[in-house]
Formats: structure tokens, C-alpha cells, sequence
């Protein structure tokens, strides 16, 4: 019954959001707000 649940309620998932910035978050890359925030040099 647990997987029935599992199975019915995947297929209601969203997927996410920015798939496509996933590479930059992985790379450290900060946002805010949906906003890539430029790093400037000191």
C-alpha cells in the first residue's frame, strides 16, 4: 500500500525550477532572489 502511495504521488511531483543553473550552483556561484550575484575582485 506504501509503494501504491509512493508511486501515485510521484506522479504528481513538480520538476524543479532552473534545472539549467544547476551547474553554477554546484560550482559555488551565489543567488539571490533568482539573481547570479557578481563577485567582484578586492
Amino acid at each position: 500500500m506504501a509503494f501504491k502511495l509512493m508511486m501515485t504521488a510521484q506522479a504528481k511531483w513538480r520538476s524543479l525550477d532552473g534545472r539549467n543553473r544547476l551547474p553554477e550552483i554546484i560550482e559555488g556561484i551565489e543567488f539571490r532572489d533568482g539573481v547570479r550575484q557578481l563577485q567582484t575582485a578586492a
